[in-house]
């Protein structure tokens, strides 16, 4: 399996926020990195929405 095609900058943040090592990162299905991409996305708009 190729490593994704991400910076080592996007790697690192993505090792922050998913507690995984780079390493993971790097070799981890892309369809998978998705998913888990997908999940931060979800959980950090619902934690910064404001009532209008």
């Amino acid at each position: 399996m190729k490593p994704n095609p991400i910076s080592l900058e996007t790697a690192k943040m993505l090792s922050e926020k998913l507690n995984v090592p780079i390493e993971q990162i790097m070799h981890m299905p892309q369809h998978i990195l998705l998913q888990k991409l997908t999940e931060i996305a979800k959980k950090e708009n619902t934690g910064t929405k404001t009532v209008e």
